[in-house]
């Protein structure tokens, strides 16, 4: 039976509440190099999209100079704000529940490895991962599956076996196209947007879930299959 072998969470909005004080930090970067922004101009950063991606989005060409510094800078202004930040709801739990099974989990993100790793460190949370993967580990930011194919294989666990907790659109994609399921937390009314990129189960946070939740799934995708082939086969 094809069972839950291991979980890949993303970074901002699924373990940490961080949209906030991200989206705030950007706007204040943007503004300083001239560009004001609006939240409906941010919504691209909410995508899961690379660094890199972001700055040209908005800035256009930059010099490699120009892109460590830039992102420097967003760094800095992002953790003046860290002490606001706090666990998704629920998140904690989830995490002990599959350290109670010996479930490897991973994160995966587009964001920067130097603030990803700093939060996760303020948290008291980088050591409870078995890897980090984020956006400079990778050419291609979601819905690319890079990063979670990625993360899977350091894991030394196969992609079908893999459940990815995610908040964005193109994480789901990039889930779904690396042949992984998905687990979308919906904040903001986002729930009809994540059904429909395909997220095999939507929650608010994850309180409103459980390992043995999402361990069901598996079973119930793996029935499901069988179920289809008996009928195949009766139907021949």
């Amino acid at each position: 039976m094809q069972m839950l072998g291991g979980v890949i969470f993303d970074f901002d909005g699924v373990i940490v509440d961080s949209h906030p004080a991200h989206m705030l930090a950007w706007k204040e970067l943007l503004l300083i190099k001239g560009k004001a922004t609006n939240d409906a101009d941010l919504s691209f950063v909410r995508e899961g999209a690379k660094r890199e991606e972001i700055l040209r989005h908005f800035l256009g060409e930059l010099t490699p100079d120009q892109m460590v510094s830039y992102g420097l800078e967003k760094d800095q202004l992002f953790q003046a704000r860290a002490g606001e930040l706090s666990l998704i709801p629920g998140f904690a739990e989830f995490l002990l529940q599959l350290d109670a099974l010996g479930l490897p989990s991973a994160v995966a993100t587009s964001g920067s490895r130097s603030r990803v790793e700093q939060t996760l460190e303020s948290l008291n949370l980088r050591k409870r991962f078995h890897a980090v993967v984020t956006g400079t580990d990778v050419e291609q930011g979601k819905p690319d599956p890079s990063l979670f194919l990625l993360a899977a294989q350091i894991l030394h666990v196969d992609a079908s076996r893999i459940l990815v907790c995610e908040d964005a659109v193109a994480g789901v994609l990039a889930a779904k196209t690396a042949g992984m399921k998905s687990l979308a937390i919906a904040a903001n009314g986002r729930e009809s947007l994540l059904k429909e990129a395909g997220a095999d189960l939507v929650v608010k946070d994850f309180t409103f879930t459980s390992v043995e939740t999402v361990t069901r799934l598996f079973a119930r995708i793996h029935s499901q299959g069988n179920l289809s082939k008996n009928t195949e086969r009766q139907n021949s």
